[in-house]
Parts: structure tokens; sequence; C-alpha cells
């Protein structure tokens, strides 16, 4: 176990590393012969890392004062935002085709935005409605279609597995992109099935409350749900998942948890927000609440969600859980016409959130953690815990039918 975290530490001293970005304006071309860096090329140091754009190129527009803006920029190229819901993946199974590359008009997101964003990780969700007639088909259509747009955007984005991967997308100046979470209806009662998503490179699933195992705690099969995503490395999700679920997970999981697209229940009631009770039991555990900027989850007294929402749901959850354990879930992904929280429209718009946290007093360190050592710990030590349970633990062969005969 030594020798683990002995990995741990060097794994963390990388992420941190600075960024070295390929800044392109929206709609332009990549230069001839000017090639991505190859994935052993060698890091940056500091004095390297700086993109030719200035603030600007991460700034959504020139309202933030000119210093704020200059302190967001230089913050994101050292901890870039790593954001934890994305539903891109569902618009592009949709719709016959779309430039996310140099710039899609008819999204919210696309390469050129999530860089003004200061994105430099992104979990692309592939939840399935509860009521969909086949979802383990729809989810493996949402893979495709992600491990398609990565083949296709070498320039832009990476596919990453472990927290090396994620050292290594960001180093090059490339949105880590790591799939998931999947919906626990979509697992299709069979360890089998997880496994097969483990090896597409699906990092995430959801304990939804939509699976006979998840609706009202987890049932002898759920633990061995959750006794098999550590072994293999991967995240759990308690979005949505029911109250006792997520108290048991809480007791059970091996490895920090995460909520891919949660804010306070104590401020705006729906059923994807935790309450402050739930929200206690993370810091033992070491889990991220990623907060939602969804409006419907962020909205209070009856108006318009908008950026100052979203920061009060921030500071509330710093309050509960503390600032170790907090972090960023834009939402995005939605398609014109869809509900958005006023100053957050797309995914060029993280640094008004940052804005507006400084202007609370927010300092750099928590700032960091929010946008991105939050998160990078704990993909870090879901691939060390794995890493611990494998000697231990091959993989399980139980079936429902054994653990939860009916």
């Amino acid at each position: 176990m030594a020798d683990l975290q002995d990995e741990a530490d060097v794994a963390t001293a990388a992420i941190g590393a600075p960024d070295r970005p390929t800044p392109r304006k929206r709609g332009s071309k990549p230069k001839p012969g000017n090639p991505a860096p190859k994935a052993d090329a060698p890091e940056a140091d500091a004095s390297e890392a700086a993109p030719e754009a200035g603030p600007e190129a991460v700034a959504p527009g020139d309202t933030l004062d000119p210093d704020v803006r200059t302190r967001i920029h230089t913050l994101l190229r050292a901890h870039p935002v790593a954001d934890g819901y994305n539903t891109l993946a569902q618009v592009l199974v949709n719709t016959p085709w779309h430039d996310v590359e140099l710039g899609e008009s008819s999204l919210d997101t696309d390469i050129p935005r999530l860089r003004h964003g200061g994105v430099g990780a992104q979990f692309w969700s592939l939840m399935v409605a509860g009521d969909c007639p086949d979802p383990v088909s729809a989810t493996l259509e949402r893979v495709d279609r992600l491990r398609t747009l990565v083949d296709a955007c070498p320039e832009g984005l990476r596919l990453a597995q472990t927290v090396g991967d994620l050292a290594d997308a960001r180093n090059h100046g490339r949105i880590a992109s790591l799939f998931g979470p999947v919906a626990a209806h979509a697992l299709g009662d069979s360890l089998g099935t997880v496994r097969a998503y483990h090896a597409l490179g699906v990092r995430a699933v959801a304990l939804t409350a939509t699976a006979s195992w998840t609706r009202a705690g987890l049932t002898r099969f759920g633990q061995e749900v959750v006794r098999e995503l550590n072994r293999l490395g991967m995240a759990i999700d308690l979005s949505g998942a029911a109250p006792e679920t997520i108290r048991q997970t809480l007791g059970a999981a091996k490895a920090p948890l995460i909520f891919t697209r949660s804010a306070a229940r104590a401020l705006t009631d729906h059923p994807l927000n935790v309450t402050d009770e739930l929200l206690a039991g993370l810091p033992e555990n070491g889990g991220v609440c990623l907060v939602s900027f969804a409006p419907a989850q962020v909205a209070r007294s009856g108006r318009p969600a908008c950026a100052q929402d979203v920061a009060d749901h921030i500071e509330h959850l710093r309050g509960v859980v503390g600032p170790d354990h907090i972090g960023l879930s834009g939402g995005y992904g939605l398609t014109p016409g869809a509900p958005r929280t006023v100053g957050l429209e797309d995914a060029s718009c993280y640094p008004v959130l940052l804005a507006e946290l400084i202007g609370r007093g927010w300092g750099d360190a928590d700032l960091a953690a929010l946008t991105w050592g939050n998160f990078a710990r704990v993909i870090r030590d879901v691939d060390f815990a794995a890493r611990a349970a494998q000697p231990r633990r091959g993989p399980s062969t139980a079936t429902i039918e054994d653990l939860d005969p009916r």
C-alpha cells in the first residue's frame, strides 16, 4: 500500500503541472504543419505554458473587471475546470451532424467554448431515461458516438480512463474526456455488463433509483455492484439515488463517491439535490459533490436562476462539507430553447461564476480545489483503491438471481 501512496503522490504532482493549450479562434482551421504534440512529448514547464492568447481566450466576454479576468486566466492555466456532467452524447445520437471541433451555434457545448471556459476535463454523460425500452443498447450508442467524437477531435479531446490519462491530457493541452455516468438500469442487472462498459472506457456509474437493487437502499446484489465498481476503478455517482441508497453506499464504498450533478436541497427542493444530513457523510468518504448549474436545481424564490444562485449553493455546500469536497457540474450539452441559468448559458461561462466567487472573497487555493483539485483527487483515489483491491478480489460471478431471489 505504501507503494500505491507513493504513486498517488507522483500522479497528483503531474496533474498540478501547467497546461500546454492549443488555442484556436472559433471557426478557424488548424495551421498546416502544426501537428498535435505526441503523447510522449515532455511536459511544459511554467515558463512555456502560457498560451499566445490573453485572458480574453478564457473569459466569456469583456464584462469582467480586467484584473479579475487576469486572475481567472492565471488560475485556469494551472487549475482548469474539471466538469462533472455534459449531455452532448444524447444530442449527437439524436441529430445528424454537428461541428463540435470548430464551433457549433446550435449547441451550448463545442471545443472552442470549452477552451474559452477553461475546461480541462469533462465527464460526458451516458445517462438514458428510466423508461427507455432498451437502456443497454441506448447507452452503447452513446458510447459509440462519444468515441467517434474523441477520435475526430485529436487536437481538442483525449480519452481519459485513469488518473495518468487525466494528467497526460491536461499536460498536452487536451480536454480529458471521461465517459460516464451510466444509469443503474442500463447495467441490465449484470456484473458482466458492468465489466463490458469498463472495457469500453466507461468510468462512472450512477446508482439512480431506476433499478430494482437501488430503489430503497442497496439489496445484496446492489452491494455486490458497489464492490465490483470499486474493484474495477469506476466512480460511483449518487446523484438521483434514493436517500437510503446514499447512506448505505457511503458506508459500504471503499473509494470516494461523487455526486455528478447535485446542489443543496436546503436551498432548492429538487429531486437531484441532496440534504445537508446526507452530505455530512461525504468528507469521511473523501468524495465530492459537483454543483449543478441546472436552473431547476438552483433557482430560488420563483425568479429565473442566475450565476449568483449557483454561487449561493456552492457557498452553502462549502459550509456543510468544506472546500475539499465540492466541484462544478455545468450540465451543458443542451439543445436550443432549453432553460439556461442567466450568466452561465454555455460552456464558455465558467469564468463568470469564478468572478462571482472572487467577489465573495474566495482565495485562489479554494478556487483551485473547486475547479480541478478535488475532482482529480477523487479520480486518483478511485484508481488506487482499485489497484489495492484487485490482488485480493477477482471478477465477481454473482448474479441478481443468486443474491436477490424473487
